[in-house]
């Protein structure tokens, strides 16, 4: 089946980058043509992102035409018929035809091709196998366009075989069906989901963790997340993450689409489990701290949002995770939403130095003193100066 994009549409990913990649490849007896997500976002009328491409060349080769005319290339994956041509500053990935030669349920062994529609063949669903050439005129090759703009995410061919040649299609299908789909699940899917949820341990958990936050990143992630539950797909990796009702709870206050927010809404709030959940997923320290001080901060913003209460925890931590945590309060949040948007963090104006000139030696009761004095200038609602603090840290010293 092949279909035609309407010129507007056709210029959103036929830009003159991309036009002069095709142009080079085809001059040279090529083909390009532009793959998976952004042609299907195109169709659905949904705003493109990376535009990536499929061509007939060999990627060595393909590298060689690009230095021809003056295009720069990344070899990103060679081995995999990967390169990333690069356009002021932005990059496009374009990758050989390929076929499976082999597959082990993470990797697959591939042999290149001619062939667009084996190639085709070996995606994962209907909708992101849809190519896209020069003209416009948009291959489909298994009727995606008709389940994009249906809602519908169907798997190619027999969604068993599919997702034992790559165990994250499991994860995949939910995510897209997070983000695109309509009405009920696809039966076949949800079946093979369902069986083959045994094999999610064989993934990494960098993998899983990518999926997962781009699966919680959706408009509304509550139906996927339910239906991965119950089909025994959280079980491997989230096992805790089972409040689906807080979850929709915080989707209802239409809180910022923060997808450690909402996975701290599915969890039970305490820093154990949050901890736990953090390292098996082998986030960033920067990502687990987040997810962290999301299931712990409501517990102690709740009945402290008052202006002076509320200041001594921001001061103890992130004003950011601070202003996203209240999205999992009932409390009245203006005030506190005020207070947060007002806050700089003021620097305790006392250090060691300043008690080594008191007559404080160095050592366990020099830390002692630090830490009254700092508690005694937070209560303070940190008004007292640096004079009044050195004082209050001489009378500890006696």
């Amino acid at each position: 089946m092949t279909a035609f994009l309407a010129p507007p549409q056709r210029d959103l990913i036929l830009t003159p980058a991309v036009r002069r990649i095709m142009d080079a490849l085809r001059h040279s007896g090529g083909e390009a043509r532009i793959v998976g997500g952004a042609v299907r976002d195109i169709v659905m009328n949904r705003a493109a992102g990376d535009i990536d491409m499929a061509a007939t060349l060999p990627p060595q080769q393909v590298m060689d035409i690009l230095a021809a005319h003056g295009i720069k290339s990344v070899p990103t994956g060679l081995a995999h018929g990967t390169v990333t041509a690069v356009i002021d500053h932005k990059g496009y990935e374009i990758t050989t035809l390929r076929r499976d030669v082999a597959t082990d349920g993470r990797h697959a062994d591939v042999a290149f091709t001619t062939d667009w529609r084996a190639d085709a063949a070996r995606r994962d669903f209907t909708f992101n196998a849809l190519y896209a050439d020069g003209d416009g005129a948009v291959y489909d090759y298994f009727n995606g366009i008709d389940d994009a703009r249906a809602g519908r995410v169907r798997f190619i061919g027999d969604a068993s075989a599919r997702i034992r040649e790559d165990v994250l299609r499991i994860l995949r299908f939910f995510r897209f069906y997070a983000w695109f789909g309509r009405g009920d699940a696809d039966p076949d899917a949800l079946a093979a989901c369902r069986a083959l949820a045994a094999l999610m341990p064989r993934l990494s958990a960098e993998r899983v963790a990518r999926e997962t936050l781009k699966l919680l990143a959706a408009p509304d992630p509550a139906p996927a997340w339910q239906l991965m539950m119950e089909c025994g797909v959280t079980r491997a990796f989230t096992p805790e993450a089972a409040d689906v009702a807080r979850l929709r709870h915080l989707l209802a206050k239409n809180a910022p689409p923060d997808a450690l927010l909402r996975l701290a809404a599915l969890l039970p709030p305490d820093d154990k489990t949050a901890t736990a959940v953090a390292a098996r997923l082998k986030l960033s320290t920067r990502d687990g701290d987040a997810l962290r001080a999301y299931a712990t901060l409501p517990a102690q913003l709740r009945g402290h949002l008052d202006p002076i209460p509320l200041r001594r925890i921001l001061y103890r931590h992130n004003p950011d995770h601070c202003r996203a945590a209240l999205a999992l309060l009932d409390d009245p949040l203006d005030a506190a939403c005020q207070t947060i948007g007002a806050w700089e963090n003021p620097a305790f104006p006392v250090k060691g130095e300043d008690l080594l000139k008191l007559g404080v030696q160095p050592g366990p009761r020099m830390g002692d003193i630090l830490r009254e004095t700092e508690q005694w200038w937070i209560m303070s609602d940190f008004r007292p100066d640096r004079a009044a603090c050195l004082a209050y840290a001489q009378t500890c010293a006696r």
